[in-house]
């Protein structure tokens, strides 16, 4: 199992990237605690090297690297990362066959 990454994420990653003053070293993603289930997705810019002990992720020819610490990574092994956009809202979005639950506003999930 492993986690997938849509085209279309890859590419809203890589132009969101491009907005910085100065090009990250990746898109730290994973779980934290918090939310109204109990815990929510994370999306944060690193400016420092991947740790020792996060899967490194690279996509898009190695123009787009995604961290993700070990235990995030078993909540989101099988995932599928996307990008969505409609009327009412857009972003990304996870597809994550491990989650039990999730709450009314989207923003947080119960394993």
């Amino acid at each position: 199992m492993s986690i997938e990454v849509t085209e279309r994420a890859v590419d809203e990653i890589r132009k969101a990237a491009a907005k910085r003053p100065s090009p990250p070293r990746g898109l730290r993603v994973g779980i934290r605690t918090g939310g109204c289930t109990g815990f929510s997705y994370l999306f944060e810019w690193s400016d420092a090297e991947a740790l020792a002990e996060d899967k490194v992720l690279e996509l898009g020819g190695g123009q787009v690297k995604l961290f993700i610490d070990p235990k995030s990574y078993l909540f989101l092994e099988g995932s599928t990362l996307d990008y969505a956009s409609g009327m009412m809202a857009r972003g990304f979005k996870w597809t994550n066959p491990n989650v039990k639950e999730t709450c009314r506003c989207g923003e947080s999930v119960r394993f």
